[in-house]
């Protein structure tokens, strides 16, 4: 019997797991919001501004997700395959899949607040409405 304690998650099923949460959320999350955002007959005029600040909280924790996902690949990428090389391939796809859905999303999220980018080092989005008041 092994030692549970003494090892630790292969760089790939970590990266796996990293870019399956980050796809999760994105699909889950803010994928169902920008689609209402989008959709504005489908939302009360009154609710507009809600639904952004609610969207601007879910993009900060997907780009968070993002940025977990990516260092999982920069592990992955330092420590080569390893002895699964199959497993290793697969996780750099998958990671690869999700970065194309973040970079989609991340279109979809620019156009509704005017950023056109993602990213932590971005402004929040309540920073740079136009009709918001100054004093703010």
């Amino acid at each position: 019997m092994t030692n549970s304690s003494l090892t630790s998650d292969p760089p790939d099923i970590c990266l796996i797991l990293r870019a399956h949460a980050e796809q999760l959320w994105l699909t889950a999350q803010v994928i169902p919001t920008v689609r209402s955002l989008e959709h504005p007959h489908e939302l009360h005029a009154d609710h507009v501004g809600a639904a952004l600040a609610y969207l601007e909280v879910l993009w900060l924790e997907a780009c968070q997700r993002a940025v977990e996902s990516d260092a999982a690949l920069a592990e992955l990428l330092d420590r080569g395959a390893g002895s699964d090389r199959c497993l290793y391939e697969k996780a750099r796809r998958y990671h690869v899949a999700v970065r194309r859905l973040r970079t989609a999303v991340a279109q979809r999220v620019g156009a509704l607040n005017g950023t056109h980018g993602w990213g932590p080092q971005r402004p929040p989005m309540c920073d740079r409405r136009a009709d918001a008041p100054a004093d703010v």
